[in-house]
């Protein structure tokens, strides 16, 4: 597995195609980002700035952005069933501190599964929404599924990517989302790199203060603070945004309210080397990274999602013929509402509009016309203005409700990516390369971005390691692994320490056959970078090693994947007991792991405790319809329990999902034998050896009604087949019917 696929399910991706696995590709934060972006940037007033501005800072700290992110000061106790997955949430306060918890009612209708995490943050003003964050020991901030929303006076749903028939983990917040909801967070060392581990160190800002808006002040001060110093000076010694030209300006604003599309895509790059928090104020917003957008013409280009502020606006006629910025409608230190705010917007726009005055209607709401109110439709519990100004409202009930789109699971955009912003790109070497990122990164134009990006590298031999982990993980998503092996030696060249690369190369060595090397790399990677969990988790799976997996485990409790495979190779080792722990364990993290279920119910099938056991095969099947191997373990279950036509229902699942199951083929004439289909259940168990001639037991099956039908010779054939087996009671079966 790719450390981006790693990453991206921690922070909330989704699978390629499958309920089963929620999160798989691309590069960290999409899902987050959604929500995130929602609920605008946060702020803990810098003191020093409102001892000279206290008028400012006193209406700045009403505003949304700086109240978007702090800690919880009270709670709301709460209790929420969410149907779609048949999960429970609540909402909890214990003396002073404040939890949310998540658990299911199990087969016996007793509590399973529970999970209960401490809310160290708030982030979201409560105007539209407040999502609610847990941090770990290890510095991750981690976003818990059920929200709180403003709409018909406050709910409680799901975050977004969540409202689904199964319960997902809770996922890390990324960069990219604590970039627009907070001020500047620091980040431990060697994780500045793209595809890394979101993590944060020390006391975390409350929110966004005034330096992500105006630079650092300390200049500012200083002059402020030296005798004789002209006002002109001090002005100059800080950014104000209205004093920038018109694009400078509109990046501060773009840098967080700007999101072409919350899909896979990606909407933009970071420039690599540039840390995830690095941009300043008044600096072209290109240098630090670049936009990207759909293809023209895409059923994609009359979406409204909830980062679409100046996205929307910049499609709008008075955008483009007029000068206008978001200062020209907005003051970010000062938010009016209600009657105040119709009566500001609107004359905003008689500003510009006063000739048109005597030709229009009597209604004087300009904003609730032309730019009206909308369901979002990445984030369906959210109502947001549209920055998009048209001439009439689209047709329709703008505030209808909404299901969560598809094109999270499937049907994701394929296509070219095309610059947005800075446009036109300039048509340098470096840009030239990002483009080609941007078509492979996130699949949306795999097959025509990797010869594209090779032929650049090859071309181009970039100094940095980033252009070819990117190409690596491309070839290893186009199932390639000899070719990502070369690349990813490349990037390793250049950055020998890194994490991310030594952690693809690994997994491109395995699926390439090579597991001694992959063994020798991941035994670097420790060695250099000893608590990553990921690469514990990696080693543990190339070498089966227990010890490695624990590891894994202690350095990241929420790792449910590790849990899954610690359980694996346990059982594998005969220790059923710590197997059960560890599968318990990986679904307490994420209750939708079909795998998990699975093998949790094989080895409830084992010990006999078959109720149990259909419980948990049910629920993996719902998830993962296509295992024909957990259809056919389903169906002996269900005929242990006496469910014969269930059982039935299920084999003949397993044949459709996989023709070539020998199993399946032979459970399904075992179930048609004892019905009396003697025909039907002879061709199955025919079909089965044909698949595995090998089968012993499919050759005793086909035997017993062979010699039933008086075919003595074929019936021995099948049974000195049988005879040979190395299992005891097949042997002997066998042996017996030919003498």
């Amino acid at each position: 597995m790719k450390h981006s696929e790693f990453i991206a399910k921690r922070v909330g991706q989704k699978a390629d195609g499958g309920a089963e696995a929620p999160a798989l590709r691309g590069r960290i934060g999409k899902v987050c980002g959604i929500l995130l972006l929602l609920i605008s940037p946060a702020a803990s007033q810098t003191p020093t700035c409102a001892t000279c501005h206290a008028k400012i800072a006193q209406a700045y700290a009403k505003t949304g952005m700086a109240r978007s992110f702090y800690k919880p000061k009270s709670i709301q106790p709460t209790r929420f069933y969410h149907k779609l997955s048949d999960t429970w949430y609540a909402m909890e306060e214990r003396s002073g501190q404040y939890y949310q918890r998540r658990w299911r009612i199990g087969y016996d209708g007793k509590e399973t599964e529970v999970q209960e995490q401490h809310i160290d943050y708030v982030m979201g003003s409560g105007n539209h929404v407040r999502t609610y964050l847990t941090r770990t020991e290890r510095g991750a901030l981690i976003e818990l599924p059920l929200a709180w929303y403003s709409e018909n006076g406050g709910t409680w749903a799901m975050n977004p990517g969540h409202d689904r028939d199964y319960a997902l983990p809770p996922r890390a917040v990324a960069y990219e989302c604590m970039f627009c909801h907070n001020s500047y967070p620091e980040i431990p060392l060697g994780h500045e790199e793209p595809g890394s581990e979101p993590l944060y160190t020390g006391e975390l800002p409350q929110g966004i203060d005034c330096q992500r808006c105006h630079g650092s002040g300390a200049d500012h001060v200083r002059m402020a603070q030296t005798a004789g110093a002209k006002v002109e000076d001090i002005r100059k010694a800080i950014v104000n945004p209205a004093r920038l030209s018109r694009d400078r300006q509109l990046e501060v604003c773009m840098q967080c309210h700007l999101e072409t599309t919350s899909l896979q895509l990606p909407h933009s790059i970071v420039k690599y080397g540039r840390s995830p928090f690095s941009y300043r104020p008044g600096e072209p917003l290109g240098s630090f990274m670049l936009f990207f957008d759909h293809a023209p013409g895409t059923k994609y280009k009359d979406d409204f999602e909830i980062a679409h502020s100046a996205y929307r606006l910049r499609k709008s006629k008075c955008f483009l013929g007029s000068q206008m910025t978001c200062l020209t409608c907005h003051d970010p230190h000062d938010v009016p509402r209600g009657a105040e705010a119709r009566a500001h917007y609107n004359g905003v726009c008689g500003n510009c509009h006063q000739s048109l005055a005597a030709q229009h209607p009597k209604a004087t709401d300009c904003v609730a016309c032309h730019m009206p109110k909308r369901r979002t439709q990445d984030v369906i519990q959210a109502v947001m203005t549209d920055h998009y100004i048209q001439r009439r409202p689209p047709a329709g009930d703008l505030l209808a409700p909404l299901s969560e789109r598809a094109e999270f699971d499937r049907k994701q955009y394929t296509g070219e990516v095309v610059p947005y912003s800075p446009v036109p790109l300039p048509a340098t070497p470096e840009n030239a390369l990002y483009l080609a990122v941007a078509q492979v990164t996130q699949k949306s134009n795999l097959k025509a971005g990797l010869p594209r990006l090779a032929a650049e590298i090859e071309k181009q031999k970039p100094a940095r390691p980033e252009f070819y982990v990117e190409l690596g993980e491309g070839y290893l998503t186009a199932h390639n692994p000899r070719a990502a092996v070369s690349v990813l030696d490349e990037a390793l060249r250049r950055e020998p320490n890194s994490p991310v690369a030594l952690l693809d190369l690994a997994s491109a060595l395995t699926e390439a056959g090579d597991t001694k090397r992959a063994t020798e790399i991941l035994n670097r990677g420790v060695k250099a970078v000893p608590n990553d969990p990921l690469l514990w988790y990696q080693l543990g799976l190339a070498g089966s090693d227990v010890a490695a997996v624990e590891k894994a485990v202690a350095l990241d409790p929420g790792m449910a994947d590790a849990y899954n495979l610690l359980g694996t190779l346990l059982a594998d080792k005969g220790d059923f007991d710590r197997a059960m722990t560890a599968w318990r364990n990986a679904l307490r993290v994420e209750p939708g792991m079909p795998d998990a279920q699975g093998n949790l119910a094989h080895l409830l099938a084992a010990r006999r405790d078959l109720p149990q056991a259909e419980y948990y095969f049910a629920r993996a099947i719902r998830l993962k319809p296509n295992d024909a191997d957990m259809r056919v373990n389903y169906a002996v279950t269900l005929a242990g329990l006496n469910k014969f036509a269930e059982a039935q229902t299920q084999a003949e699942a397993a044949v459709r999902a996989d023709s070539k199951s020998a199993d399946a083929h032979n459970f399904l004439g075992s179930l048609l034998a004892r019905k009396g289909e003697a025909d039907s259940a002879l061709h199955e168990f025919l079909e089965a050896v044909r698949l595995r001639p090998d089968f012993s037991l499919a050759h005793l099956n086909a035997a017993g009604i062979l010699a039933a039908k008086g075919d003595t010779a074929a019936a021995r054939s099948h049974l000195q087949k049988a005879a040979a087996d190395s299992d005891p009671a097949i042997r002997q079966r066998a042996q017996q019917l030919l003498r």
